[in-house]
């Protein structure tokens, strides 16, 4: 009599090639549903079990595909087993398993070139911000804590030529020196110390800017290109002293008005 011959049982590869056909899917879907690269599931589903990692990944691999596809994880594990078994040493060596395509991941060059880009705006943010704290220098000058030299008070102020009234006026500070500066009776438009070395200009739309300090001999004021004399005395508090190029060009007598004119004693012979 003959034997019965049983039918052949599909192997793990091909039931869940199977599977996945009746589904209508792809294996670049189940690659992106488990994160398992490509080449894995194809050597899964030929039994190609030379091209996959050690069996504990390898039935691992087998449980995720039988769930994207709709079957039993227990039984598609437990008959992986049988087949490796009879297949490859559950022995093997061990070895990386891929959690993702390479593929997935970001490019080098592309965090590199993050990296790069923020530490280049750090370092212009920081020159930036230093630049705006460095004090303004007036152009073609020399800091010095040296004091200016003050004028003798008794003598007259040199005549300079009328061009040089002309022209912006700006105070530099020889030494650490408080002052103001305000409309004649009016708004205030600077109040406080200048550092040695600190220069401050006065606003070209100001109409009649005076100037109030207790240390003239420590500033050095210029009209353009032209500097003036001394607006008083060292240690001197001085106030009201007109910061308009002519004025300042003239000297200090020039912002000050003319006193009385004083009158002979009754009865004194004029001079001959």
């Amino acid at each position: 009599m003959d034997e019965i011959e049983e039918p052949a049982v599909a192997s793990v590869g091909e039931r869940l090639r199977v599977a996945r056909e009746e589904k209508g899917i792809t294996l670049e879907d189940i690659a992106a549903q488990t994160r398992i690269p490509r080449r894995h599931l194809e050597s899964l589903e030929n039994s190609d079990w030379e091209h996959l990692p050690a069996p504990t990944y390898t039935i691992g691999f087998a449980r995720s595909y039988a769930t994207s596809v709709g079957l039993d994880r227990t039984e598609i594990s437990d008959q992986l087993r049988t087949e490796l078994g009879g297949q490859r040493p559950m022995a093997a060596a061990a070895e990386v398993f891929e959690p993702a395509d390479p593929a997935r991941t970001m490019p080098k060059w592309l965090v590199f070139g993050a990296i790069a880009a923020v530490i280049a705006l750090v370092l212009v943010m920081t020159w930036l911000n230093k630049r705006s704290l460095e004090p303004a220098a007036a152009p073609n000058e020399v800091a010095t804590n040296e004091p200016a030299t003050p004028a003798p008070t008794n003598a007259p102020p040199a005549a300079a030529p009328a061009a040089t009234a002309q022209g912006a006026v700006a105070i530099t500070a020889n030494e650490p020196v408080w002052l103001q500066v305000s409309e004649k009776g009016g708004a205030t438009l600077f109040s406080g110390e200048l550092a040695a070395g600190q220069r401050y200009d006065v606003p070209a739309t100001a109409t009649a800017p005076v100037l109030k300090t207790g240390k003239p001999e420590a500033l050095r004021i210029s009209v353009g290109t032209a500097d003036a004399p001394p607006v008083g005395p060292a240690a001197t508090t001085v106030r009201d002293v007109s910061l308009l190029g002519p004025d300042l060009i003239r000297g200090p007598a020039a912002a000050q008005p003319p006193g009385p004119a004083t009158a002979p004693p009754a009865g004194a012979t004029p001079p001959r």
